[in-house]
């Protein structure tokens, strides 16, 4: 299993765009293959960033869904709204 956060800082004026288009895609988020969980979460010092907080069956479903029509299309979307540049890591459960 593969963890992906992914940081996001917006413009303030773009922030409603952002979570009007998060809700309209977060269903096809969850619903692609591979995807165990999405979750959407908010700084609570910074209302400006958020972060994406998703599990993935494997890092190759999350490379398929990055390479998919579905991803690009919201991406496209969403990188016009912000005001840094994005952040994201992908990360493994370790078992000590």
């Amino acid at each position: 299993m593969l963890t992906r956060i992914v940081k996001m800082t917006f413009e303030p004026e773009n922030i409603p765009s952002f979570e009007r288009l998060f809700q309209a895609s977060e269903k096809g988020i969850r619903s692609f293959p591979g995807c165990l969980k999405v979750n959407l979460l908010q700084d609570m010092g910074d209302p400006s960033t958020f972060f994406t907080y998703s599990q993935w069956e494997s890092e190759a479903a999350l490379e398929e869904y990055r390479q998919s029509e579905f991803f690009k299309g919201v991406w496209g979307q969403t990188r016009k709204l912000f005001s840094e540049r994005p952040k994201a890591w992908s990360l493994k459960t370790k078992d000590i």
